[in-house]
């Protein structure tokens, strides 16, 4: 059996799926009851709180393991998690991370991932570390603006970043969950291209087939909407890096496609399969 945190998430639920199309038994986990594909068992757990995750764990083999936005504050435990799941019998365990990890190391919210990473590569445990950009599925938090009023409202507008579709995150994913090939791996995971704020709103736009106007929010402004929905570390983080990406964040990764055997999906694609969100 393999445990999906996160499950009914933009890179959980396609992961739920792949799974148990590839005929695997598969618990998904989520805070709240949720459907799920059938066949597939669901536990309402909330990971702040890791006994309640034992349930889940009792019989497992993997665990595909997504951190919160609460687990990601410096007073978090997060790699109590491992623990857990390595005394419950589970023998390999996928870690959503962080390209940040490696790009901002010391950012408290990357210093947190990190010591999770390091606690799991040191567990004894079948391994594997994906470390994405910043997600296409991001630009969902613009929906309801698009919907109401034709507008996307974002930060820093002409700075772009190579976002990654989930659902190439959540193939890679059961690509290691499944394959011992990918053992041990650290996997940066990109999309194709660069692509900013403007640029995503003009695809919008386009597949919408009408327009929709961007307008700037300043960074206090992005900020403040942020801290709504996850620590504070974890916006300014983010934000410095959507503000001033280094060269490392501005690289196109190989990983989907040294993966998959494919290259990873643009952005319009997601927004092709994600265009209902926006009408």
């Amino acid at each position: 059996m393999i445990v999906v945190t996160g499950a009914t998430g933009n890179v959980g639920r396609p992961l739920t799926q792949a799974l148990a199309e590839a005929g695997e038994q598969v618990t998904a986990v989520s805070r709240h009851a949720a459907a799920v594909p059938d066949g597939v068992r669901h536990l309402a757990a909330d990971l702040a709180e890791p006994a309640g995750l034992e349930p889940a764990l009792d019989g497992a083999k993997a665990l595909f393991l997504l951190l919160s936005g609460v687990l990601h504050a410096p007073e978090a435990r997060p790699a109590e998690l491992i623990d857990l799941a390595a005394a419950s019998g589970v023998r390999r365990i996928v870690l959503l991370s962080s390209q940040g990890v490696a790009t901002r190391p010391l950012g408290p919210s990357r210093v947190t991932m990190r010591a999770v990473e390091d606690a799991l590569s040191d567990s004894g445990l079948d391994w594997a570390v994906l470390r994405p950009g910043g997600f296409a599925s991001n630009a969902l938090a613009w929906a309801e603006s698009v919907r109401t009023r034709g507008t996307v409202a974002a930060p820093f507008g002409d700075v772009g970043v190579p976002v990654v579709d989930p659902a190439d995150i959540a193939d890679v994913a059961a690509a290691c969950l499944l394959d011992d090939r990918h053992s041990g791996g650290v996997f940066e995971l990109t999309g194709p291209e660069v692509i900013t704020p403007r640029q995503q709103t003009a695809a919008i736009a386009a597949a919408l087939g009408s327009p929709v106007r961007f307008h700037e929010l300043t960074r206090d402004e992005a900020r403040a909407a942020m801290t709504r929905f996850v620590p504070a570390e974890l916006a300014d983080d983010t934000l410095d890096i959507i503000a001033a990406p280094n060269p490392a964040e501005l690289r196109i990764s190989p990983d989907v496609e040294r993966v998959l055997g494919r290259a990873p999906r643009p952005f319009t694609s997601w927004v092709e399969r994600n265009l209902a969100a926006f009408r």
